[in-house]
């Protein structure tokens, strides 16, 4: 069995808050709650459901790479939304990456995110 293997994307809650963005024990990957940030912090598609969306698939997508996995190996999402209403535009994007592999998955509407400016996030475990 691998040791614990851990990736960092290097956004500042990371040491704030003391997590990895994803942990890869053995053959299973978690990837943490994960948003719609770039590479220096800023929020992607403000104020757009689906473009914030797209980032954050995005996000996760490198953090499996960096942990030998794909997002083909995703087994479970689980979104947080902020605002519900508007479901079909965080599912069509959730659909475009994931329509084929067809994991488990939820979303559920929370009153807010750690930046009032994050419409969605999104956490993924996956399997090797």
């Amino acid at each position: 069995m691998r040791e614990r293997e851990k990736y960092s994307s290097g956004q500042k809650w990371e040491s704030i808050v003391g997590y990895s963005r994803a942990v890869r024990v053995g053959d299973r990957i978690y990837v943490t709650g994960t948003t719609a940030t770039d590479e220096n912090g800023g929020i992607v598609g403000e104020g757009d459901a689906y473009s914030q969306t797209v980032q954050v698939i995005k996000n996760i997508e490198k953090a499996l790479k960096a942990l030998d996995a794909g997002l083909k190996n995703v087994v479970r999402t689980r979104m947080f939304v902020t605002d519900i209403s508007l479901w079909e535009e965080y599912g069509k994007a959730h659909g475009e990456f994931f329509g084929k592999i067809m994991p488990a998955t939820t979303m559920v509407e929370v009153s807010k995110l750690i930046d009032p400016k994050m419409l969605i996030e999104i956490e993924a475990d996956a399997e090797l």
